[in-house]
């Protein structure tokens, strides 16, 4: 080879090298669930030129925002500012002027804010909740096109600084780093696939507050606001814009307020029709407040219920609010109609109910402001749509929402989206019925990645709310909507969202720096999604408990008992041997894993497979003993159930640490008298055991658990 030759031959190679070597810098646009996201923006190595150092060398960035910024805007830097303090150690000041050559991170909203041609906010200009992020020199630009999209920036920042999105619920304590650099930056988040998307916290049963001697919520006690902001603060850092409070508590503007100030719509569910508290016309003694006789009924009391509406209405114009129209009852049952009324009539008549609403709301906000209504089709309502849509000829400015079947699929989705908009309600947490789901999450994320992909494709992308109950046992599913519902092309153009998201969420929480154990522990999440993949396999077990503890109450008073279904024995047997397999791979996996990793995965995958686990044993342990030749074998399998049991409440325990003390403990969801209660069967059994066997069990099977 010539000189020439080999001289043009490096000079190639050199000149491929320096455009192939990759450059330490933040990545440019979103990643659906390829690579880790905390912490990965921050410079560990040697500073490079454009990378910012927002603490270090006795100095602290400060961060600039405007006064005339929203509100959402300024409490956003509030987290970020605490972000920082605990990575760091040290806290940046919020300013509203930038000092002069101090490094800054400026939270600026297109329109609002001055910002440098350099950040080129006509890109993101106009649209909806879309942002950049952007270093230069000693500036981090946090740019949105709306103040959302200001918000979530500085949301995203923090996420990819270190600091968990769901720390609250996970414990997770971002990794130390002072000085603490950022890599350089030019970050552009496309708008979100749904426009509004949040979360209905139900079931508030287990939240610190007072209760009444029989276990019920005390309707004085007042959920502190220290939780709300829990709830408000995660929905925040996982980028969604939309909350419904407790519907079956003291509901106090206040909360509302942070909500609304924080930048989340405020709504209700389904039968909150106007934001209006059904539940507090009787039980808060609201109808009284508002002047209007107690009675809820449309026929008997029409100007009556318009002035209550009317309460809401005036209670919550000034706030950011999506409004629910229709009507339900009460409590969220059906609306009473009278005997006789044929369906045409009743469409009709939530016609009547639907126009009056929407011009009580036109007419008490600002001339110009446009409301935004819902109407869900939950229960008998989607029933009475889907059978006479036409007579409801619902309002084009109305946005029709589609429901799953409380169990994380979709009933049904719009063939043809004609004149409205369409969302979704979506339950991964649910109470009643063969769907009942409370302690543990149960729909996997094959199963959301299957239906959201349905949604999506039949364009329901206007709305979506998810039940969480108290959200602690089902951030896994609300973690991946939260993607789903900003950035749904991207997760959808390849194939197995499930499995990718379940991929991504193991080693994001336990196997970052361990390929072995995030693979062990996306092992155990496909066993535990494998064995409790729908709600009713969660309490089978349970249920077989007290059908067995039934027979041997029966045997034991001489009175006639039926054998138990040969396939449930072979159902338990089964699901022993699956939990013994899947136990060895949960206990390999827990061993490299911090603590913080072992209570976290302890919570998300290991008590629900231990709820199972030891009912499972415990009925057949009760089953051998309803099949004793003698009282003494009978009496040691009883025994040998019951420690079973005890040991549950022993491994329970581990997942009731500050602050989520008592975390399973009985309130009304979890008496003796209601499904997929942990405590329900020990309790049963050590009562049994007590007394001998003489008596019943006083715990009727309902319908659907037989």
């Amino acid at each position: 080879m010539t000189s020439k030759i080999k001289f043009t031959v490096r000079f190639f190679c050199l000149i491929t090298l320096f455009y192939v070597t990759p450059v330490a810098k933040a990545q440019t646009k979103s990643s659906a669930w390829d690579a880790p996201l905390r912490g990965t923006w921050v410079q560990e190595g040697l500073t490079k030129a454009n990378d910012v150092m927002l603490v270090g060398n006795g100095k602290v960035c400060e961060i600039v925002v405007a006064n005339n910024e929203n509100s959402a805007v300024k409490q956003a830097a509030k987290f970020l500012a605490g972000d920082i303090e605990k990575i760091s150690g040290v806290k940046p000041q919020i300013v509203e002027v930038p000092g002069k050559n101090v490094v800054s991170i400026r939270l600026a909203t297109v329109g609002t804010s001055k910002v440098p041609s350099e950040v080129n906010p006509n890109s993101i200009k106009g649209q909806w909740e879309s942002y950049r992020i952007l270093t230069s020199k000693k500036v981090v630009w946090l740019v949105g096109s709306d103040f959302r999209g200001t918000a979530y920036a500085a949301y995203t920042l923090s996420e990819r600084l270190g600091v968990d999105p769901l720390y609250l619920w996970t414990g997770y304590r971002p990794e130390h780093h002072n000085p603490l650099v950022i890599k350089q930056a030019n970050f552009k988040a496309d708008p979100p696939t749904f426009r509004y998307r949040g979360c209905f916290h139900d079931d508030e049963d287990i939240l610190q507050r007072p209760f009444n001697s029989d276990g019920h919520p005390a309707l004085d006690g007042d959920i502190p606001l220290d939780w709300y902001k829990k709830w408000f603060e995660t929905e925040l850092r996982l980028r969604m814009n939309m909350v419904v409070p407790y519907t079956r508590a003291h509901r106090r503007f206040e909360v509302q307020k942070v909500a609304s100030d924080w930048g989340l719509f405020f709504t209700g569910q389904h039968y909150d029709v106007l934001v209006s508290n059904p539940f507090g016309f009787k039980h808060f003694n609201l109808a009284a407040q508002r002047g209007v006789k107690p009675e809820w009924n449309w026929f008997t009391n029409r100007e009556g219920l318009i002035k209550y509406w009317q309460g809401g209405i005036n209670e919550n114009r000034d706030l950011n609010v999506i409004w629910p129209v229709g009507i339900r009852g009460l409590s969220d049952e059906p609306f009473q109609f009278p005997e006789g009324i044929t369906d045409e009539e009743k469409a009709k008549t939530f016609r009547d109910v639907i126009r009056t609403q929407i011009d009580l709301v036109t007419k008490s906000l600002p001339q110009g402001e446009k409301p935004i209504f819902t109407f869900t089709m939950y229960s008998e309502m989607f029933d009475y749509y889907r059978k006479n849509a036409a007579a409801f000829d619902l309002p084009s400015n109305v946005n029709i929402i589609w429901i799953d079947n409380n169990d994380g699929i979709m009933s049904a989705l719009p063939k043809d989206l004609g004149r409205w908009k369409h969302g979704v309600y979506y339950h991964l947490a649910y109470w009643w019925g063969p769907f009942t789901k409370q302690e543990v999450h149960t729909i996997t994320p094959s199963r959301i990645a299957e239906q959201f992909d349905q949604v999506v494709k039949a364009g329901a992308t206007e709305y979506m709310l998810v039940n969480v109950s108290e959200m602690r046992d089902y951030i896994m599913g609300l973690r991946m909507l939260a993607d789903i519902t900003w950035t749904s092309p991207e997760i959808f153009s390849k194939p197995n969202a499930g499995e990718r998201f379940t991929t991504w969420w193991a080693k994001e929480y336990f196997g970052s720096k361990s390929p072995a154990t995030s693979q062990l522990a996306k092992q155990s999440y496909d066993n535990y999604f494998s064995i409790i993949n729908t709600a009713d396999k969660l309490w089978f077990s349970s249920n077989s408990v007290e059908r067995l503890l039934g027979k041997l109450y029966q045997k034991i008073g001489n009175k006639g008992y039926s054998a138990l279904n040969g396939d449930t024995v072979k159902i338990l047997q089964t699901r022993i041997e699956q939990q013994d397999k899947a136990f060895s791979n949960y206990n390999n996996a827990q061993k490299e894993m911090s603590l913080q990793q072992q209570r976290f995965f302890g919570v998300d995958v290991g008590i629900g497979m231990l709820i199972d686990y030891r009912h499972s044993q415990a009925a057949l342990k009760l089953y051998e003993a309803l099949n004793a030749p003698n009282p003494t074998l009978m009496w040691q399998s009883v025994f040998e159930a019951q420690r079973s049991l005890e040991q549950l409440e022993v491994e329970l325990l581990r997942g009731e640490y500050p602050p989520f003390d008592r975390w399973y403990h009985e309130t009304w969801l979890r008496q003796p008298h209601f499904v997929t209660n942990p405590h329900r069967p020990f309790n049963q059994v050590r009562a049994f055991i007590s007394n001998e066997g003489i008596g019943e069990l006083t715990r009727s099977i309902q319908p659907w658990e037989k």
